[in-house]
């Protein structure tokens, strides 16, 4: 398949799990359709690069080791994206990225995760969380960089820096988040 045919095919993606889950198992069936997808993500300035985000996010969700060969330009593009719809995917797949290298669970992601990675990774998830954008990709940057400052020492006093000064003026859901990294934390 094509890109442009891809890209067409997407046109049929809504947000039902059904059809995310279908789409994101066509791409773990056939790898040669992932960088197609990412070709369609990174354009950032069209709607449908949400609905890339969205299948992209639950193939890593199905298979997170798909990834791993995309993970240069995955990371350096990351931090383009700025449509709503597909910033909290993107988000979410660093979360499980974190996840992934800091569990317990065997997992080829923690020998292919280079430092250069986590550090676009850490300044992605530093600018959702300061930047306006909706609470999910806040949320999901908020475990991450939780997960990364295990390694980082000076991520966590930055983070509580940012969620201290943003408490008050977020969402129930951003505050209910930051109670959790505070809780970990001991703040």
């Amino acid at each position: 398949m094509t890109t442009d045919a891809l890209y067409q095919e997407l046109n049929y993606v809504n947000h039902s799990r059904e059809k995310r889950l279908y789409y994101a198992k066509m791409l773990l069936n056939d790898s040669a359709l992932i960088p197609k997808t990412l070709d369609i993500l990174f354009k950032i300035d069209d709607k449908i690069s949400a609905r890339a985000a969205w299948i992209l996010e639950f193939m890593c969700g199905e298979n997170l080791e798909a990834i791993i060969p995309y993970l240069d330009r995955f990371t350096d593009q990351m931090g383009l994206v700025h449509l709503d719809s597909a910033e909290r995917p993107v988000a979410k797949i660093c979360e499980y990225i974190a996840k992934a290298y800091y569990g317990n669970s065997p997992s080829k992601l923690k020998k292919a995760l280079l430092p250069i990675h986590r550090e676009k990774i850490i300044e992605a998830c530093f600018d959702w969380l300061i930047n306006d954008c909706k609470v999910a990709p806040k949320a999901y940057s908020m475990t991450t960089l939780y997960l990364f400052g295990q390694d980082y020492d000076w991520i966590h006093p930055e983070l509580v820096q940012i969620l201290q000064r943003d408490f008050t003026s977020q969402s129930a859901a951003f505050k209910a988040r930051a109670k959790h990294i505070f809780e970990k934390l001991k703040v």
